[in-house]
């Protein structure tokens, strides 16, 4: 059970992680930085945010607690990022840090209590605490994009009216393994 629920939720980060890319590629380099208003966060700001979550949360995962002293989360939201290079980087290190964490994972240590500011968890709540919280950023980043490509934006599931296609070639393969995300483009 803990060995499928880890190459499950690694999955999961993994699809997470596709949806952000393919959304990177939809937009040019100047869409990255643009904000609906003032108070809004832009793409390149949303990055930077969960860059500093995941080298916070994942370095250490199990040694250490999630909220290291040497974050500094207010200054995530604010335009540090300067260049798509810049927000690329930034995004591969904070997944390489957690698809790192993952692996350190194993059955003789899935029992160890993590904290996040002083609060335990199992490593499974851990784990979908984080989950959550990153599906619900690259949702934003996802809406962005859409915003501004407009009637130019490419869907990165179902596209609209064709339910029935994706449905009908799914339930074609009879019963069968694998992950929602297998057959998505």
């Amino acid at each position: 059970m803990k060995n499928e629920y880890l190459n499950s939720i690694k999955k999961q980060f993994e699809y997470y992680k596709t949806v952000g890319e393919k959304t990177f590629l939809q937009l040019n380099e100047k869409d990255l930085f643009w904000e609906y208003n003032e108070e809004s966060n832009s793409i390149a700001i949303i990055v930077n945010h969960l860059w500093g979550n995941m080298k916070s949360r994942w370095t250490n995962f199990l040694t250490s607690d999630g909220e290291k002293e040497w974050r500094n989360r207010e200054s995530e939201f604010e335009a540090v990022i300067k260049s798509k290079h810049e927000l690329l980087e930034k995004w591969n290190e904070g997944w390489q840090c957690l698809f790192d964490a993952l692996d350190s994972v194993t059955e003789d240590n899935f029992e160890t209590k993590i904290y996040i500011r002083n609060q335990e968890h199992s490593i499974v709540e851990a784990i979908n605490r984080q989950l959550a919280h990153y599906s619900y950023h690259i949702g934003q980043l996802v809406y962005i994009g859409r915003m501004i490509q407009a009637s130019q934006w490419e869907s990165l599931s179902i596209p609209k009216g064709k339910s029935n296609e994706f449905n009908k070639e799914k339930f074609s393969k009879g019963k069968h393994k694998g992950h929602f995300s297998d057959d998505l483009k």
